[in-house]
Parts: C-alpha cells; sequence; structure tokens
C-alpha cells in the first residue's frame, strides 16, 4: 500500500511512482492532509480565505473531481440510453448542466466552509477524509460499467485497501468527538445511498467520473454537516 500512489492519484504534485489501486487505502491521509491545506490558507487569508481555499483545492487536485460532477450531471439523464450516457462520459466537452453543478459546487462549499463551526483546522481534516473515503466504498460497492479508470481502481481494490479506509475514518470521526463525530457519517450515508442507488439505476455501476462526482457531493455535504453542530 503505497501512499505516493494515493498521492499521484488525487493530486497534480509532480510524483512519479508506479499507480495502484492499493494506494487507494490512504486516500483518507491525502484527503486530510488537502483539508489542512485549504485550512491554512482560511488561516493566512482570513477575509477571501473560504473561496481561494476552494479555489486552492481545485488547483491541487487538477479540477479532476470536479470534472467528474460536471461530466455525470450532463450524462446521466432521464431518457437516454445507458451506451449515450457512457458515450456523453467519455466526452471531454461540458455542457449546460454541467456547468451549472459546478457552480452550485463551488458556491455550496465556499458558503459551507465560510460557516463552518469549531475547530477548523480539524473540521476541514476530517471533511475531506471522508470525501476521499466516499470514492473508494463507491467503487468497491459498484460494478464497473466500461473498461477505463473507474474500471481499473475498482479490480485493484481490496479487502486489505478497504479495511484501512474504514480505520481512518472511524479515527476521523472519533476526533469530531460528539455529536459531530455521529452527524457526519450519519449526513454522508443519507447523501450517498440515493447517490449510488441512482448510479445502479442509470448507468448500471460506478465510473471514474462517478467517482469524482461521489467526491465533490460528499464533501459538500460533510462541510455542510460540521456547519450544523
Amino acid at each position: 500500500m503505497n501512499p505516493l500512489a494515493a498521492l499521484q492519484f488525487l493530486t497534480i504534485l509532480p510524483i512519479r511512482t508506479q499507480a495502484s489501486g492499493s494506494g487507494a487505502a490512504w486516500f483518507p491521509l491525502i484527503g486530510a492532509l488537502l483539508g489542512l491545506a485549504a485550512a491554512a490558507v482560511c488561516w493566512a487569508i482570513p477575509s477571501q480565505g473560504p473561496l481561494l481555499a476552494i479555489a486552492a483545492l481545485a488547483l491541487i487536485t487538477g479540477g479532476l473531481h470536479e470534472d467528474g460532477l460536471a461530466d455525470v450531471c450532463d450524462a446521466l439523464r432521464a431518457y437516454r440510453t445507458r451506451e449515450k450516457m457512457i458515450a456523453i462520459l467519455h466526452d471531454s466537452r461540458i455542457g449546460a448542466h454541467g456547468a451549472l453543478a459546478l457552480v452550485f459546487s463551488v458556491s455550496i462549499r465556499w458558503q459551507a466552509l465560510a460557516h463552518l463551526q469549531g475547530d477548523r483546522w480539524v473540521r476541514l481534516a476530517v471533511a475531506l477524509a471522508v470525501s476521499r473515503a466516499a470514492m473508494v466504498w463507491m467503487a468497491s460497492s459498484l460494478p464497473a460499467p466500461s473498461t477505463g479508470l473507474g474500471a481499473h481502481f475498482k479490480r485493484s481494490l481490496s479487502s486489505t485497501v478497504w479495511t484501512a479506509v474504514a480505520a481512518q475514518y472511524a479515527l476521523g470521526c472519533a476526533l469530531l468527538g460528539w455529536p459531530a463525530g455521529v452527524w457526519l457519517p450519519a449526513s454522508q450515508f443519507a447523501v450517498l445511498l440515493p447517490v449510488r442507488q441512482w448510479f445502479q439505476a442509470r448507468l448500471g455501476g460506478c465510473n471514474g467520473d462517478c467517482l469524482g462526482f461521489t467526491c465533490q457531493v460528499s464533501e459538500a455535504a460533510a462541510l455542510i454537516a460540521l456547519g450544523i453542530v
């Protein structure tokens, strides 16, 4: 389980290592580090910190998850065949629905971050950790509907990877304490279970773009939940 593989997968940092799905064992850790980086931006520039933190995250990750969000919102529409949706997911162009999804995603996370309660350093680290863990859960719980990054990622996951991810998830919730440590996973379950069912019904599984969508939705839900309690 190579943490550098996770860093290479989730960021644009110049890491050169053998890509492996076993690196997914460290996805929550990398997410936590991204959360700490976002918290540092908020601390350094208090007036515009939340918006700049969202921008910094997009830059560090290369907009990987935003791209998945936009593609899914463009593709998974009613009355389309599964083959048509998969073709749109493979298309690099962005449509109106994808553009609107990006606007909403940035706005929601920006405002949720601006109203984050408690220790921002810990809460941002945990929020981004669980959103990266959500990708592993989604990939492991659904088949891959086509060849590509999602299929390769799913094939390389193992029970050891999932155990490591679950342990980091539990540690993050424990660090939050009561009631945030209970409220956060409950909110994730409430949001991600319908997303999983939507992927299953419309696409028959989960590809790489779906993982990016999952990360964005999970991150937004986590920030909102932690801003409430």
